[in-house]
């Protein structure tokens, strides 16, 4: 079971960190298909979630608990409305110092429209 963690563990750092600038193309959708969004929608999830599952967010980030970033939950937490277009930001060129050394990887090929969406759902979760 330690040893699945332990694997578990390695994967999450090589997959956040991977240096997403010297690719082309990452392996990170860039648009949602509009199918996956309805089927979110008809589900009762907000758009930004489905967008969040539908990336590589999850490997790094859960809702309540830290993996490799912050929860969703410290974000809301720490950041308000008037934080969105910054966030987004962050989602798109990535960054590191704010929550730890650690970098979170960019997502260049994601819509500024898209990010917003995301950091609109994770602000929902403040407590």
């Amino acid at each position: 079971m330690n040893k699945y963690i332990a694997l578990f563990a390695l994967l999450s750092i090589f997959s956040c960190n991977k240096n997403l600038e010297s690719d082309k193309e990452s392996n990170v959708m860039l648009e949602e298909p509009a199918f996956k969004v309805l089927d979110s929608a008809a589900a009762n999830k907000h758009e930004g979630l489905a967008l969040i599952e539908g990336a590589d967010c999850l490997t790094c980030h859960k809702i309540d608990s830290r993996v490799v970033g912050p929860s969703y939950q410290e974000v809301a937490d720490k950041y308000t409305d008037a934080d969105i277009d910054m966030l987004a930001t962050k989602i798109i060129e990535g960054g590191k110092g704010v929550w730890g050394e650690i970098p979170m990887s960019a997502h260049k090929g994601m819509s500024e429209a898209n990010a917003k969406k995301m950091v609109e759902y994770i602000l929902t979760l403040k407590k």
